[in-house]
C-alpha cells in the first residue's frame, strides 16, 4: 500500500506533470542545470516543457501553506517539482534567457542565408550569358511574330513562353527558342544548373524574414532585461561575464543583418530597373514571386532543350544509317591486321617457303602413315581392333534403302470376298 502523500494540485494539472516529468532528470539535477545553463543536462525541448510547468504564485503559497501545516506528511511528486522549481530565483527569465542562447545562431542563419541567395542570384542573373542570349531571342522572335520592333518586354512573359504554340507541329515557343539558341550558340548552357541561388531565394518569404529579424531584435533586447534581473541574485562573475559578451555578439550581428538586409533590397530593387520593370512597380513587386518565374522558366528550358537535343541525336543516327543504307562493307584488311592474324599466316608462307627439309620429312611421314596402318592392320591386330575396323566399314558404306511393304487391310479382303461370293450366287 503506497503512504499517503499531501496532494494539493488538482488532477489534470498533476497528471500533466508526472507524464512531463517521466522525460526529464531528477528536480535537484534540474536546479543544478538551470542556474549553470547546462545544455548537457536538458535540451531544447526540455526548457520547453519546464517553461508550461512554471509554478504560479497560487500554486506556490498553497504548496508551501501545506508543507507548513503538516511537516511529517511527504508531498507528491507534482507538489515536490514545483516546489523545487519555485526555490530558484527568476525561474523565467532565466529560461527564457536559455532559449534564446540555444537558438540564436539557428535563428541568423535562417535570416542570413536567404540574403545571401538573393545577393548571388541577382548578381549572377546579370552576368549569365545563356540568360542574355535567352531574353534576346525571345524579343527578336516576339518582334518577328508581332511585326513591330521592341526594345524589351515584361519578364512575366516568360511564364507563357511554354503556352503559345505552333499551329503544325504544335510545339510551344520555348521548343523553337531552343532550337534556335543550340545551332547558333551551341556552347550554352542549360541555364537551370546555373541559377541555383535564386531557385533557393524563390522559396523564401522575404516578409516573413523582415518579421523574423524583428522579432530577433526584440527577444535580444528582452534577454538584456532577463539578465539584469538574474544578475541581482547571481553572484557569480564567470555567469555574468559569458552572457554579457554572449548578449554583446548577438546585438552587434543582428545590428549587421539588419545592414544587409537593407543593402541587399536596394540591390534588388536596381536589379529590376537593370531589367525595365517600371520604377511606380518596383515596390509593389517581392522578391519571391519575381524569382519563382524565373526559376520556373529555367526548369521548363533545361527540359525543353533536353528534348531538343534528344530530337537532334536521333536526326543525326538517322542520316548517319541512311549512308550506309543498301550497301556492303568489307574491310577484311583491317581485321585481319588488328587481330594479328595477317602476321601469323604471311611467317607459316615463308616458314614452308624457305624449309625444304620440312617438306621432305613431311612428305616421308605422309608415306609411312598408310604402310604402318596397313602393317598393323595386316599384322597381329587385337580383337577389338577388328571389330573397330568392321563398324567404320559398315559406317562409311552406302546402305540401300529399305523398301516397306505395305500390308493390305483385312477388311478390304472381305469386302472383295464378299462380292466375289454374291457375284457367285447370283
Amino acid at each position: 500500500m503506497e503512504p499517503k502523500r499531501n496532494l494539493i494540485l488538482d488532477a489534470k494539472r498533476s497528471n500533466a506533470i508526472n507524464i512531463a516529468m517521466k522525460k526529464l532528470p531528477t528536480p535537484q539535477t534540474i536546479k543544478a542545470a538551470i542556474m549553470k545553463m547546462d545544455a548537457t543536462v536538458i535540451g531544447r525541448e526540455g526548457i520547453e516543457k519546464l517553461l508550461t510547468m512554471l509554478p504560479t504564485e497560487e500554486e506556490k503559497v498553497k504548496i508551501q501553506e501545506a508543507q507548513y501545516a503538516n511537516p511529517d506528511l511527504p508531498l507528491g511528486s507534482a507538489e515536490q517539482f514545483l516546489l523545487t522549481l519555485a526555490s530558484i530565483n527568476e525561474l523565467s527569465s532565466r529560461l527564457k534567457l536559455w532559449v534564446f542562447k540555444l537558438d540564436f545562431d539557428n535563428l541568423e542563419k535562417e535570416i542570413a542565408e536567404p540574403l545571401m541567395d538573393l545577393k548571388q542570384g541577382i548578381e549572377l542573373l546579370k552576368v549569365n550569358r545563356t540568360f542574355k542570349v535567352i531574353l534576346s531571342t525571345l524579343r527578336t522572335v516576339g518582334n518577328y511574330l508581332n511585326g513591330n520592333y521592341a526594345k524589351g518586354f515584361r519578364l512575366e512573359y516568360l511564364s507563357k513562353v511554354v503556352e503559345v504554340k505552333d499551329t503544325v507541329h504544335k510545339h510551344p515557343l520555348l521548343y523553337h527558342i531552343c532550337e534556335m539558341i543550340i545551332e547558333k550558340f551551341p556552347d550554352s548552357s542549360d541555364f537551370f544548373s546555373e541559377v541555383g541561388p535564386v531557385i533557393r531565394a524563390s522559396k523564401v518569404d522575404f516578409d516573413v524574414l523582415s518579421a523574423n529579424l524583428l522579432k530577433l531584435e526584440s527577444d535580444c533586447k528582452a534577454s538584456w532585461d532577463h539578465m539584469k534581473r538574474v544578475a541581482k541574485h547571481d553572484g557569480s562573475q564567470i555567469f555574468k561575464t559569458k552572457i554579457n559578451e554572449f548578449l554583446t555578439d548577438a546585438a552587434e550581428r543582428i545590428i549587421l543583418l539588419s545592414v544587409i538586409k537593407k543593402r541587399v533590397m536596394s540591390r534588388f530593387n536596381k536589379f529590376l530597373l537593370f531589367l525595365g520593370v517600371p520604377p511606380c512597380d518596383i515596390h509593389k513587386t517581392k522578391p519571391a514571386e519575381f524569382l519563382k518565374v524565373i526559376a520556373e522558366f529555367s526548369l521548363e528550358y533545361r527540359t525543353t532543350r533536353e528534348r531538343v537535343l534528344q530530337q537532334l541525336e536521333k536526326k543525326a543516327n538517322h542520316r548517319e544509317r541512311n549512308k550506309t543504307r543498301g550497301k556492303m562493307i568489307i574491310d577484311v584488311g583491317n581485321y585481319s591486321h588488328k587481330n594479328g592474324d595477317h602476321t601469323a599466316d604471311n611467317a607459316l608462307k615463308e616458314l614452308l617457303k624457305t624449309d625444304p627439309d620440312t617438306d621432305s620429312l613431311t612428305e616421308g611421314r605422309r608415306k609411312s602413315q598408310p604402310n604402318s596402318r596397313r602393317i598393323l592392320v595386316n599384322g597381329d591386330l587385337s580383337a577389338d581392333d577388328e571389330i573397330l575396323e568392321s563398324l567404320v566399314r559398315s559406317a562409311t558404306s552406302k546402305r540401300k534403302p529399305m523398301t516397306r511393304e505395305r500390308r493390305r487391310n483385312r477388311i478390304s479382303d472381305r469386302k472383295n470376298l464378299n462380292r466375289t461370293l454374291d457375284g457367285n450366287q447370283s
